[in-house]
């Protein structure tokens, strides 16, 4: 099945600007227009990049979004000099300014870099190429159809002339831009660069331990900051030892900071809270100093808050109907009176924290009413904005650079922490680094929102699914749906079950939540198909094949448009193309173990990806210790993928995640304030235990989509599933308790 992405049409004015580079090179100005939001034309803001040659023939290429470990510095100058027709060896990729009049929208989220500029990026490659080619023709006096190229040179056989792009540059500068619906792209069988497993161009820096890092940031007359707010979050600053932390060695100043948030919304939390920042010459001066501060807050409605009362409260909402419907179809009450089988669960996911290796943290200098700023941010210009906002000051104003980022999971696209760096710099009036410290990261995050889901689904005699229900009790801040706190009318599986019933509740919480690696869907999979598979177990079925019977024959999928564009519904083909060929993968079904190990799958749709995981662990009876083994992975995400290096590095690494967090990490609550503070009491997984992970790709003719977050989401169910192959128990509550494994037999 194959599906098309419409692009808007793109004039030559808009699209394609030349010029001289410095020293007498070429420098291309692409102008691209923004997909249309909600369908009503194109929107004003513009998607820009870069391409400049120098006369020595080097290729510099712009890559315009945040490198958060996704690769895109890498993939984005890929795809444009494989049209460019440029030798690899000779690219040089460069970070752009932040800058949305030239770029437009500039972020790293959603798994949305390569399917919204992948076509777009390979017009850009095209249309420099034909440029030089043109330069060449006219300079040889022959036609443009008669020229070649190859790895940055232009050749005419006729003649067996020769012309390096570097020569051509300053030629082609002259030249009017191509139009670009004129233009004629690749053949993906005639590809040199895309579709080659290629290094990060950043790798080698990496590894030399090179400062490339917000976290590496120094300018000149620099201080450091740390910033202690509330341990509940928006507390309000009653009083504090100033004096005495004044006085401390290195202290250079110490500042009470009046927050501006009246309320939390559903979305991205660029605000600004009470806190003392402490201003010292060495940052382990100031985090000291944090060991002598004695603040007083007051907590004010969110100190009520706990974990035991959010668990009480949930209860609670689950003896009656759902607040809100989501979807109904059909007749579930009359359904579930007339089932073979009727099944109940309750499942339970917790609040996770981000857990990026590198810290938040953001340098600001302030000088003459301009403001430079360095900050490891996965959404720039939310975070130029809300510093434009807390300071008072013109965006135009405002210089951000944006560094490479040490881990972001959607932890990056909040910027409070850019805010903080701002408005503390400004109090000490020099330049300042705000870097936190590990507790102050764990407890001051953006978290990914728990949740409750109460299931019921009935089964006929022949152990067809008839009904599903699922009520979900989720969290409110100021009155709506916490972010990334949400269940979509169209989660599997409904549509494919002819009675359904999906509705919510929500409890207070009044504490940012937002996006994690696969929002929404990396605690949804786990709920929808840990209970799926215990529909299937109950129905006496093979779980995976009961997944593609109740996927069923092939359907049409629907096509919408937003403002990333056209993107493509759910096609269930797709889904089941997957679980198909994890089974032939993984030797499902045709292998026996022990009690104590066991196959789990699971199977999910997120970011516009589709992936299957079969997972084998072993669960120790004496002790309840899960191993996880192996993990094998089927993912389609289209036609190509880009860099099979970084391409399989996101799949295993969203693997290890999903582990990581179902092993060991939840953030709980005592009076408004997260319990945990560091790795000792909130653990990531350790290289002893990180199971193989084995990746295959499904091609299927369909458009490019991400690979960041797509693969996450099955596995942590695919684990669970597992377990309750290896010892007959049901897990529902994450993270795994191994108390409740042991003694099994």
């Amino acid at each position: 099945m194959s599906h098309s992405v419409h692009q808007n049409g793109v004039s030559r004015r808009d699209f394609l600007t030349a010029g001289a580079a410095v020293g007498g090179g070429l420098m291309l100005n692409f102008s691209l227009p923004a997909f249309a939001v909600g369908g009503k034309g194109p929107a004003s803001a513009t998607l820009n990049a870069y391409i400049w040659i120098t006369p020595n023939g080097e290729t510099h290429i712009v890559n315009k979004n945040p490198e958060i470990g996704q690769g895109i510095k890498t993939a984005f100058p890929m795809i444009i000099a494989e049209e460019l027709d440029v030798a690899w060896k000779d690219v040089r990729a460069e970070d752009a300014e932040v800058d949305p009049v030239r770029y437009g929208g500039q972020f790293a989220g959603g798994s949305l870099s390569i399917p919204m500029n992948y076509d777009l990026l390979r017009r850009m490659g095209a249309a420099a190429r034909l440029m030089l080619v043109t330069a060449a023709a006219r300079s040889w006096n022959v036609p443009v159809a008669q020229c070649e190229t190859a790895d940055g040179v232009v050749s005419h056989k006729g003649s067996n002339r020769q012309a390096t792009y570097g020569q051509l540059a300053a030629a082609a500068a002259r030249i009017a831009p191509p139009d670009p619906a004129t233009l004629k792209l690749k053949d993906p069988k005639d590809f040199k660069i895309i579709g080659k497993p290629i290094g990060g161009v950043d790798s080698p820096r990496i590894v030399r331990g090179e400062p490339i890092f917000g976290i590496d940031v120094t300018v000149p007359g620099m201080k450091y900051a740390v910033y202690e707010k509330s341990p509940v979050f928006n507390g309000k600053f009653v009083s504090a030892n100033l004096d005495e932390v004044k006085a401390l060695p290195g202290v250079r100043g110490v500042h009470v900071i009046k927050g501006n948030v009246t309320e939390l919304g559903a979305g991205l939390y660029n605000g600004l809270t009470d806190g003392v920042a402490i201003v010292a010459d060495k940052w382990h001066q100031a985090n000291r100093a944090l060991d002598k501060l004695k603040v007083k807050w007051d907590g004010g409605e969110t100190a009520t808050r706990s974990t035991k009362g959010f668990v009480a409260k949930a209860a609670e909402l689950a003896q009656s109907p759902p607040t809100d419907s989501l979807k109904t179809e059909g007749d579930v009450d009359a359904a579930l009176k007339s089932a073979a089988k009727v099944l109940e669960a309750r499942y339970e996911v917790p609040f996770v924290n981000h857990s990026a290796l590198e810290p938040m943290n953001t340098t600001v200098a302030i000088k003459n009413g301009k403001v430079e700023i360095w900050s490891p941010t996965q959404m720039p210009g939310g975070g130029k904005t809300a510093v434009s906002q807390a300071l008072g000051i013109p965006e135009q104003d405002i210089t951000l650079h944006v560094t490479r980022n040490g881990g972001g999971f959607g932890r990056r696209l909040s910027n409070d922490f850019m805010v903080e760096a701002a408005v503390i710099a400004k109090a000490q009036g020099e330049p300042v680094k705000l870097l936190r410290n590990r507790r102050q990261d764990v407890q001051s995050g953006v978290f990914r929102a728990g949740g409750f889901h109460h299931f019921k689904a009935a089964l006929d005699a022949q152990g067809k699914l008839t009904a599903f229900r699922d009520h979900f009790v989720t969290f409110s801040n100021s009155g709506k749906v916490a972010g990334s706190a949400t269940l979509a009318a169209t989660e599997f599986p409904a549509g494919y079950v002819p009675n359904l019933d999906l509705g919510f509740s929500m409890m207070p919480l009044d504490v940012p939540t937002g996006p994690m690696r696969a929002p929404g869907s990396n605690t949804l999979a786990f709920a929808f198909q840990s209970f799926l598979d215990e529909l299937a177990h109950a129905a006496g079925q093979d779980p995976l094949q009961f997944q593609l019977d109740l996927l069923g024959p092939p359907r049409e999928p629907e096509v919408s448009r937003s403002q990333f564009g056209e993107s493509v519904g759910f096609d269930n083909a797709r889904l089941a193309g997957v679980l198909k060929a994890v089974a032939e993968k993984s030797g499902w079904g045709k292998k026996k173990f022990p009690k104590g190990t066991g196959l789990g799958v699971a199977a999910y749709f997120s970011h516009q990806g589709y992936f299957a995981e079969v997972v084998q662990a072993s669960v120790s009876s004496r002790s309840g210790e899960v191993r996880v083994e192996k993990v094998w992975i089927a993912g389609d995400v289209g036609r190509q993928i880009v860099n099979p290096s970084a391409g399989g590095n996101q799949v295993e690494g969203s693997a290890i995640d999903g582990v990581s967090q179902a092993l060991a990490q939840a953030l709980t609550f005592t009076n408004g304030a997260v319990d945990q503070s560091n790795f000792h009491d909130y653990p990531l997984l350790r290289m002893h235990q990180a199971p193989k992970v084995e990746v295959h790709f499904v091609m299927t003719d369909n458009n490019p989509t991400g690979l960041g977050e797509p693969a996450m989401p099955p596995v942590v169910p695919a684990l669970t599933n597992a377990i309750f192959a290896a010892t007959g128990r049901r897990v529902r509550t994450l993270p795994i308790k191994t108390s409740e494994l042991k003694g099994f037999a």
